[in-house]
């Protein structure tokens, strides 16, 4: 704390000040502080330097000169690291304490400069100064500054406690603007660097004007610390009486003995808890929320708070299984009557039914069908929970991209609440639904989290039986829960994810799969929305397989129900319109006036044999199709162009077609350096649509050996493989879709690689009885079955041209090009 003298006193401490050029003097470097004249301040001091400069300045006539350091972090401070200006002062009071420091009591007296450091003097610092004389302004500016200055002080004190009410006494009987100015300088909370300013600024009314200005600041930062002050302390009055009230009222209904609510419903909360078969986690946790919850106001935010989270974990069905069907017999039914097809999943829904018959406890199995809209993933799932007769829960995962939306926010946040698992939990009722998670590869991520990686425990049989909410804070097992995902690819699931699932892949609907669903479902339920019955509409399978082929096309049969809807809604207007009861049948020549013209086309087989044209198969996410592939030779220089918006693997598959034909050259009858001497083209039409794979790699092939050589390509054949450059043919996909495309677009003969055959198991009798399945292994095999050749036994030699005569040029060629 720092003390003033008024300019009436006398010290009592000798010394004067010091006269100019008036002998050394040691002097004390201040950290944190700026001592002004007239001020009386206690130090303490404990640097070696410093405490012997106060040894000299008792020895001697006990001045001392007082000089703020330029940075306070210095602990030993040179010539250039003290300011230049400072205060000349006496010392007072010194005391030495126990732990070598020094307490010193000093007073200011005057301003000094330095003007000299002895070099002599290592121990401590031994100054020359300079008297700074001030004079004093006595006119009317000066005084309008003295009543400014006093009268924002006045304000100051009263803002300010940390002021002595006293000081305003003293500082009001000043008369001398230095001592003013001084005096209120050392009050202020400023900064050590602008305590310093204040010092170095020798014109009383000046050092005025800037304490006038840095004291309005001050004031205006009190002022609003005041407001908040006051602000704070009326809300915890508010609240007091709030509580105050409350509880007379508590007490005024406990008297007329009205109904205590509050009491009431924690009452109720506690009679549940006693009833569930909860976790003793959960028991744990429930008590110790209920007792908060006892000695809480009624209506603070904080009871709310704990109110919900109670109520979220008494509502959840802990141990609370439904009674689950394992009638295999009654199951098969109930998915069979709901859904045409889709063999293996409705084959693994009866295996763990199986299962669970002969198992009391099992974990519930993780299934995750894909395949392309429209085919019944998600129908299924419910067909599935109402074959086993368990409740069942939905949750469209697409879009989300916050991890909470999975496991909840904690309990901090306003509003939280738990994840969509738990929400459902609560929904069902149960411990053990059908837990539908829809388009899962949907998800999405941002700054807020993974939600994908949040469903690694929730879809993990090791670790769901601990599934953790964060709003919740408690383990909950989900391991008795059947949890099915759908998906229209793989590519957007992480590959961990993939792994804790089983897939299940669902293709889409064959022709006469759709005409089944058509017949059985779809007719039916279109009928019965529009309010029509089969006697006024009927549709013949021509008509039902003519929709399917140009007015659809899709994997599924949603566009096809959307088509059938058409033709229910112009029917019902011609029923309204006319006043004699019509009955309408579908055949294909009328779908144009009910459906307008054909909005699709599927492949067709060529209707003769022709040179450089080939047919293949190519499986796209609506089933399979036809491509007519062409080649074209003309002459050139050897370039290969390659056409039909084509994607990389498909180029590279037209490429390694072009390098097995050189290597065949001599067995085809080719020149040794034909592809010098011609331009090569291919192409597969309809190129808006993006292509892309290797199964048309023999197709390719195919085609440009019948361009090369002039042989015609058999028009009843088509084929599907990748071809290497050494003629392999390697094993394909979507071998079930091809054959149907074949079948649909009148080709009777089909080639396909010989690794495939274990997978025609998989499809239909109805399409195998109707082709001609041929396996091969080699190109040479694929061009024997499909060229018009004359002697097919001409690609079965081995020979080539040997590398040695092609690089002399010594061999000709047994054939040329046409």
């Amino acid at each position: 704390m720092a003390f003033f003298k008024n300019d009436d006193e006398d010290s009592e401490q000798p010394g004067n000040p010091a006269e100019p050029n008036s002998g050394w003097v040691p002097l004390l470097p201040l950290r944190d502080i700026v001592v002004f004249p007239q001020m009386v301040v206690p130090l303490f001091v404990g640097r070696d330097r410093s405490v012997k400069a106060l040894e000299e300045a008792m020895g001697r006539d006990q001045r001392l000169m007082l000089a703020a350091q330029c940075d306070a972090s210095t602990d030993d401070p040179e010539v250039g690291d003290i300011h230049e200006i400072g205060t000349l002062g006496t010392i007072v009071q010194l005391i030495k304490l126990p732990d070598g420091t020094v307490k010193v009591l000093v007073e200011g007296k005057s301003r000094a400069r330095v003007t000299a450091y002895d070099p002599n003097e290592e121990e401590y610092f031994l100054v020359a100064l300079e008297s700074i004389e001030e004079s004093e302004d006595e006119g009317p500016e000066a005084v309008a500054l003295m009543r400014g200055v006093k009268a924002a002080f006045k304000k100051y004190v009263q803002l300010n406690k940390k002021v002595p009410p006293e000081m305003l006494t003293s500082v009001t009987s000043l008369t001398s603007a230095s001592a003013l100015a001084d005096t209120v300088a050392a009050h202020l909370n400023l900064k050590v660097e602008d305590k310093q300013r204040l010092l170095e600024i020798l014109s009383p009314r000046e050092r005025l004007e800037e304490i006038l200005g840095l004291m309005q600041a001050e004031l205006d930062v009190l002022q609003v610390e005041n407001r908040i002050r006051s602000r704070v302390k009326k809300q915890m009055e508010r609240s007091q009486k709030e509580y105050y009230l409350n509880e007379q009222m508590r007490a005024i209904q406990k008297e007329l003995g009205e109904r205590d609510e509050f009491k009431s419903e924690i009452d109720e909360l506690t009679d549940k808890l006693a009833t569930l078969k909860i976790s003793p986690e959960g028991e744990e946790r429930c008590q110790k929320e209920i007792k908060k919850l006892k000695a809480m106001t009624p209506t603070s935010a904080e009871a709310t708070v704990v109110r919900n989270y109670v109520d979220w974990i008494l509502s959840l069905p802990w141990g609370e299984d439904s009674e689950e069907n394992k009638d295999i017999n009654a199951a098969e039914e109930v998915l069979d009557s709901d859904h045409y097809g889709l063999e293996k999943p409705k084959e693994r829904i009866l295996e763990y039914l199986a299962v669970r018959a002969l198992v009391e406890e099992m974990k519930g199995p993780i299934l995750c069908f894909v395949g392309p809209p429209g085919v019944g993933k998600t129908s299924l799932g419910r067909s599935i929970a109402s074959a086993t007769e368990r409740d069942f829960v939905r949750i469209s995962l697409g879009g989300v991209r916050d991890e909470a939306e999975i496991r909840g926010h904690r309990r901090t946040y306003i509003g939280a609440m738990p994840g969509k698992i738990i929400q459902g939990l609560k929904k069902a009722g149960s411990g053990n639904p059908v837990f539908l998670l829809d388009e899962i590869d949907k998800l999405s991520m941002d700054f807020r989290g993974d939600p994908s990686s949040a469903l690694l425990e929730v879809l993990d049989p090791e670790q769901n039986h601990t599934f953790n909410d964060h709003y919740l804070d408690l383990d909950y097992d989900l391991s008795r829960i059947l949890f099915i995902t759908t998906a229209n690819t793989l590519q957007g699931i992480p590959r961990p994810l993939q792994d804790r699932m089983e897939i299940i892949h669902l293709p889409g609907y064959i022709e006469e799969e759709k005409l089944e669903i058509a017949k059985r479902f779809l007719i039916p339920k279109q009928l019965k929305t529009h309010g029509l019955s089969d006697e006024v509409l009927g549709l013949n399978d021509s008509a039902l397989l003519q929709m399917i082929r140009v007015y659809t096309k899709e994997a599924g049969v949603r566009g096809l129900e959307r088509e059938l809807g058409t033709i229910c809604r112009k029917v019902a207007r011609e029923v309204v319109a006319n006043e004699e009861p019509i009955r309408v049948r579908i055949a294909p020549r009328s779908l144009r006036k009910y459906l307008g013209i054909p909005r699709h086309r599927y492949g067709m087989r060529e209707d003769s044999d022709q040179v450089g044209v080939c047919t293949g198969l190519a499986f796209t996410e609506v089933g399979g199709e036809l491509l007519n592939i062409e080649a074209l030779v003309t002459s050139g220089k050897g370039k290969v162009k390659i056409s039909g918006r084509l994607g990389e693997t498909m180029q590279e598959s037209a490429h390694a077609a072009v390098s097995y034909v050189r290597r065949r050259a001599r067995q085809l009858g080719l020149a040794r350096d034909f592809y010098q001497k011609v331009d090569i083209h291919v192409h597969i039409p309809e190129g808006g649509v993006p292509k892309d794979g290797p199964s048309v790699g023999i197709t390719m092939a195919t085609a440009l050996t019948s361009a090369l050589t002039g042989i015609p390509v058999k028009a009843n054949i088509a084929m599907t493989g990748e071809v290497t450059l050494r003629g392999r043919v390697l094993p394909i996909g979507g071998l079930k879709e091809k054959l149907i495309a074949a079948v649909r677009g009148g080709v009777d003969t089909v080639l396909i690689p010989k690794e495939n055959e274990r997978e025609l198991q998989e499809v239909s009798a109805k399409v195998t009885r109707r082709l001609q399945i041929v396996f091969v292994e080699s190109m040479d095999e694929v061009l024997q079955q499909a060229l018009r050749l004359a002697d097919p036994a001409v690609l079965s030699d081995p020979m080539e041209y040997p590398l040695e005569e092609i690089f002399q040029g010594s061999v000709e060629a047994p054939g040329t090009v046409n």
